[in-house]
């Protein structure tokens, strides 16, 4: 299985450590944000990576290189100097990624998630995604969408939030033009036709958006 390591944001809320340099290349103790993502992914047995680019590309390449030396073949694609948002850079990543389904991962967040759990996960034939949730951060305290009891991800009030981390059939973009396009719409109509399947996750999670969050993290790994 393929994956997409999502790292063409710009990260306004971590200046001036993004000034000049990506926010998925900062680092967090010894390696870059993310370097521990592809590490997990690999031990996974996930070899395959995609990593989508815009702001400041050309040093995604010089850093990671091709993947051998994380045990990978890492490819990459591009978006110009403002990117395609997060559905839209999936969607132009669409012909490297293949006919089956994919692991999306953003580059931006840290976390234990078991990624074992999901190399071996196939989607229910009526589902075009599988989504993992986490319990709400103190910066997300109204979550992004509901998880039922039956682990179909619905219009209901209880909602939980994102991780960051899905799989999707890439029918699930293709009635969508390579344009500038966020994730939600697209999962907003996926939910109203029953096709997205999630679970929640409650282990070690962290949305590194700012640089508090980010040396926390830096502590964390060095403690």
């Amino acid at each position: 299985m393929k994956v997409i390591i999502l790292s063409a944001g710009r990260g306004d809320r971590l200046r001036p450590l993004t000034d000049h340099t990506p926010k998925p290349l900062l680092k967090a103790g010894e390696k870059r944000l993310i370097e521990y993502t592809i590490h997990s992914l690999v031990k996974a047995g996930f070899t395959d990576i995609v990593i989508n680019t815009a702001y400041l590309s050309e040093q995604f390449p010089v850093a990671l290189g091709n993947g051998e030396a994380y045990g990978a073949t890492i490819s990459y694609t591009t978006e110009g100097i403002n990117g395609l948002e997060t559905a839209g850079g999936i969607i132009n990543a669409l012909p490297l990624l293949g006919d089956e389904p994919f692991l999306v991962v953003n580059g931006d967040i840290w976390t234990d998630f078991p990624f074992e759990q999901l190399h071996s996960f196939t989607l229910a034939p009526s589902k075009l995604g599988h989504l993992v949730f986490v319990n709400n951060p103190e910066h997300n305290p109204n979550g992004d969408f509901s998880l039922s009891s039956s682990s179909v991800v619905d219009g209901g009030e209880n909602k939980v939030t994102y991780s960051g981390i899905a799989l999707f059939h890439p029918d699930l973009f293709k009635s969508y033009d390579v344009q500038k396009m966020a994730l939600k719409p697209v999962l907003l109509a996926a939910i109203t036709k029953q096709q997205l399947s999630g679970q929640l996750y409650q282990g070690q999670w962290s949305d590194i958006g700012t640089a508090e969050r980010l040396e926390q993290l830096a502590q964390h790994i060095t403690n």
